[in-house]
C-alpha cells in the first residue's frame, strides 16, 4: 500500500488558502473602486478660496 503524501496535499492547501486569500482582496479591490468612482471628491469644492 502506498504511503500519503502528507507534502502534496499541504501544498495543495497552502495554494488553495492563497488563490482565496487574492480572490478575496481583488473583490474588496474592485469594491472600493467603484464605491472611489461613484462618488463625487468632496475635497474638490470644499475649499474656500476666500480665506
Amino acid at each position: 500500500m502506498a504511503k500519503p503524501n502528507y507534502s502534496f496535499e499541504k501544498r495543495q492547501r497552502e495554494l488553495a488558502k492563497k488563490k482565496k486569500k487574492e480572490e478575496k482582496e481583488a473583490k474588496k479591490r474592485a469594491g472600493r473602486d467603484s464605491a472611489a468612482a461613484g462618488e463625487p471628491d468632496d475635497d474638490a469644492g470644499s475649499a474656500d478660496p476666500h480665506r
